[in-house]
């Protein structure tokens, strides 16, 4: 398996800007995140603010920055990046489906997207309720779990969940069609009211009905931080990070919206900058 120097988590202008930074200072880089760049600029109707770019609108923006990443040749994967393990000398990132990949040092930009927690989602973490099917599908063996899907990215976790599952709970909860013709596989068009068990979960509520479930896969565009990485310390909703983007996990940083307020395109940018640097100097000390 390759070995990135950096990943980078997030295409918004906080990842791209560690991104080009990184890949100024002749490091390896993978950026994992939508080819459109973040979905939040896409739909801004003007932007006033950012250095050299006077009331451009987030259609443009978007476009001048995926040109700057394509111009540097920067390593983009269209990919969600569900855990990220600390394992000493490097981290291992999970993605989507069988997807895993290794970099010595990871940055954090993934915004602050997150949505509202399921009522027993925080309860039942590890208790049967998992953000990653690579991860802990392995668990649910012959076994009835159920699938949150948020996003159509779900679809494959839920097609390698049926592999190994005896049934699989696909609940749609974003826009489309999908029919997987797959026996085990029962789509329902519903909405989550709670997770429940007693020592581990037992079963999920849903408006319409309740199903009876050994574990629940929750498929989100984005984690919350402490979610997407275990043992990382927050500062309320947001990641701690010290001046220079370090979070308290040697070789992890963050920046952008997931390190606080202001939520602003140009502080986001200036971060990406700052967290990449730092990144460089973390890879070069170990040397």
């Amino acid at each position: 398996m390759e070995q990135f120097d950096i990943a980078i988590i997030g295409t918004g202008p906080a990842g791209i800007s560690a991104a080009i930074t990184a890949k100024l200072r002749n490091k390896s880089v993978v950026l994992f995140g939508s080819e459109k760049t973040s979905s939040k600029i896409e739909k801004s109707m003007c932007i006033e603010n950012y250095p050299g770019l006077p009331e451009i609108s987030g259609s443009d923006f978007s476009k001048r920055l995926s040109g700057h990443l394509e111009k540097m040749q920067v390593n983009q994967l269209n990919d969600r990046i569900n855990a990220v393990y600390a394992m000493g000398k490097y981290f291992s990132l999970q993605g989507s489906g069988n997807s895993s990949y290794e970099a010595k040092s990871v940055i954090l930009a993934t915004g602050v997207n997150f949505g509202n927690p399921v009522d027993g989602e925080e309860k039942f973490l590890g208790r049967g309720v998992s953000y990653c099917a690579t991860c802990d599908g392995n668990f649910y063996k012959g076994k009835t779990v159920a699938v949150l899907a948020y996003d159509r990215e779900a679809e494959s976790d839920a097609k390698y969940l049926s592999e190994l599952c005896q049934k699989v709970v696909y609940v749609k909860l974003y826009a489309g069609d999908w029919n997987p013709q797959i026996d085990s596989i029962e789509t329902v068009v519903d909405a989550p009211v709670k997770i429940e068990g007693t020592m581990k979960v037992e079963s999920l509520q849903l408006r319409k009905k309740t199903y009876d479930v050994d574990g629940v896969f929750i498929i989100r565009k984005a984690l919350r931080p402490n979610q997407l990485v275990p043992g990382l310390v927050l500062d309320e909703s947001h990641v701690m990070v010290d001046r220079q983007m370090r979070t308290n996990i040697p070789g992890l940083f963050a920046c952008g919206d997931i390190t606080g307020l202001p939520y602003q395109y140009v502080k986001a940018a200036g971060e990406g900058n700052v967290a990449a640097l730092s990144a460089v100097a973390f890879l070069d000390a170990e040397k």
